[in-house]
């Protein structure tokens, strides 16, 4: 790979904020395309898409000579007040419409957002499943420890449509701010249980096992994926979500895990 990457995982507004700030625009800096797409490409996403995102941000380098990704993640709603905060940033990818809706209706979206995959919950358990949990009535037992992300989050507002959907009442220990939050408390040990996407999970198999259960197919999330009306380099911001929907981009996010959009 020509183009140097710069990988940032950011989970506080401020320090995300003053990580990014020197990172967006630039379309005029020298870069080596001869598409004209070049230079840094600033991109806010879900922590959910950690992995798969920067798979993807590597890929989209080698594609696009003398151009830089540089990522932040955090939780979809956080991203979204920073955004409509001017946070400087080209694209922004949520993990549900609703917080994508915030930067939308603020007239902060250069186009009209495009679903670019699904992802639905499991239960996280340590390796082994100790506790022998096979069902969302199961983390209702005595003694069980469960973290579930804030509802507010993507993955926390599905976690309560799944466990509605099941009849279940449940009081977590913890609530996270995203869904990394909630999967970490497990492979720590923590807690017992916590509810996560199954790209998350799959992440983390040689920590963490996932359990599936049937009332995940009634929270299953869109992720919407949008140029930024205040992109320093709308060019390559433009070309980056065009790559997310290429072939390869949903073949890179199909091998973490992620579901096709609906057609």
């Amino acid at each position: 790979m020509t183009a140097a990457t710069t990988r940032t995982a950011l989970a506080g507004a401020f320090a995300l904020a003053l990580a990014l700030a020197g990172c967006a625009g630039g379309a005029d800096q020298p870069g080596e395309s001869g598409d004209g797409v070049r230079g840094p490409v600033t991109v806010l996403a879900a922590a959910s898409l950690t992995e798969a995102f920067t798979r993807l941000g590597d890929e989209f380098e080698a594609a696009h000579p003398g151009t830089t990704v540089t990522f932040g993640f955090a939780g979809s709603a956080a991203l979204a007040t920073q955004v409509n905060q001017g946070a400087p940033a080209d694209v922004f990818a949520a993990a549900s419409p609703a917080t994508m809706r915030p930067v939308t209706d603020a007239g902060n979206a250069a186009d009209a957002p495009a679903t670019f995959a699904r992802n639905q919950l499991v239960i996280a358990v340590p390796e082994g499943n100790p506790g022998r949990v096979g069902a969302l009535a199961d983390l209702t037992r005595p003694g069980v420890k469960v973290a579930l992300c804030a509802e507010q989050v993507p993955c926390g507002a599905a976690a309560r449509t799944a466990l509605a959907a099941a009849g279940v009442a449940l009081t977590p220990v913890t609530l996270e701010s995203d869904v990394k939050g909630a999967l970490a408390k497990v492979r720590l040990g923590e807690v017992d249980a916590a509810l996560v996407y199954r790209t998350d999970a799959t992440a983390a198999a040689s920590q963490v096992d996932a359990v599936e259960f049937a009332e995940s197919a009634r929270a299953v999330n869109d992720y919407p994926i949008v140029v930024l009306r205040q992109a320093g380099n709308p060019t390559a911001a433009r070309a980056f979500v065009a790559y997310v929907l290429s072939e390869r981009g949903r073949a890179a996010l199909a091998a973490a895990g992620f579901q096709p959009p609906r057609a």
